[in-house]
């Protein structure tokens, strides 16, 4: 059996002791407004003293979360890791319509297949994922990410985890000064 030579890049920003982890579906639209500002709390609460990790939370009713998950994933294997996984988070936040059906269940989307949604999402991003997407072992970075949801609890996105305990009070309608305030960081 030949040993796996991929390595996926940790979803994770800064080095400061305060450590946020933020569990995002890539097609909420709850999970991309929280998205959204996670570079600019990064910048506002300093690299040195907030670690942001993003965990991804794959949720059935977004139909595509699966496929969408796995290939945010792959785009941590290839050149550039997180930066180019954080690229095509970036593509779906951007054109999120494209990548969801209409009330969870309707919608030009029901003719779409994994294929058509990873070219078109190929597309948005520049970055080619159906080689990485194929990786045979990659499914263990995606159950690492489900069972660590589950582990802690978590059933929805966003969720918030400041150094290891649930935030119920932190939500992707704060701003930036009210996390940094959650965070005691502010």
């Amino acid at each position: 059996m030949q040993a796996s030579t991929w390595h996926a890049d940790p979803l994770t920003w800064g080095h400061g002791p305060r450590v946020l982890e933020v569990f995002l579906e890539p097609t909420c639209p709850f999970s991309v407004k929280a998205f959204g500002k996670l570079d600019a709390l990064l910048a506002a609460a300093g690299p040195e003293r907030l670690t942001v990790k993003v965990r991804l939370q794959s949720q059935p009713w977004h139909l595509f979360s699966g496929v969408i998950t796995r290939c945010i994933l792959a785009a941590s294997t290839l050149e550039g890791g997180k930066a180019t996984a954080k690229t095509v988070m970036a593509a779906v936040a951007a054109h999120r319509a494209e990548f969801e059906f209409e009330h969870h269940a309707g919608g030009p989307n029901l003719e779409a297949t994994p294929n058509a949604i990873i070219a078109r999402l190929e597309g948005y991003s520049g970055v080619k994922l159906a080689e990485a997407f194929a990786l045979p072992d990659l499914d263990r970075e995606i159950k690492w990410h489900c069972k660590y949801a589950r582990q802690n609890g978590i059933h929805v996105s966003p969720t918030f985890i400041v150094d290891g305990l649930v935030q119920g009070n932190m939500s992707s309608g704060d701003s930036i000064e009210q996390w940094l305030e959650a965070l005691q960081l502010g």
